[in-house]
């Protein structure tokens, strides 16, 4: 199977969002970059795919996800990245809290969903237990 199919434009979306995240504390740390591979592994896509997006973010458009569990699942993701150096600097925590809103979850709520993703990532709590609680 082509790996370029299992790039999709969601998909796509997702890693520059997580890349904007690496990003948005001055700091790339090798952890994160590791971290961005290893997402990008985990769901059949090659290095090489990866590092044509992040060269050339410009050339993409962004996807609206619709389905909860989707959302869910990217926003552990992006959780993820943020800890990946082990600390929560302000500018990353406002960019999760900014993918909370772009993901149409309500302003009310978002401090208190950063909150539980961070909490989550930080005990260990996986991405699946997360949502099958959401779903139950």
């Amino acid at each position: 199977m082509d790996t370029n199919s299992k790039l999709t434009i969601e998909l796509k979306s997702h890693f520059l969002r997580l890349y904007s995240i690496a990003l948005s504390d001055d700091r790339f740390d090798i952890l994160e970059l590791q971290m961005l591979y290893r997402f990008g592994e985990d769901r059949g896509i090659r290095k090489e795919e990866l590092d044509k997006l992040f060269l050339n973010p410009a050339n993409h458009t962004s996807d609206i996800i619709e389905d909860l569990n989707t959302k869910i699942e990217y926003l552990y993701d992006l959780t993820s990245m943020i800890l990946a150096d082990g600390k929560v600097e302000i500018d990353e925590l406002n960019a999760l809290k900014k993918y909370c809103r772009k993901f149409d979850f309500l302003d009310e709520n978002i401090d208190e969903l950063a909150d539980y993703l961070i909490d989550s990532v930080q005990k260990g709590t996986k991405k699946d237990e997360i949502i099958n609680q959401l779903n139950s």
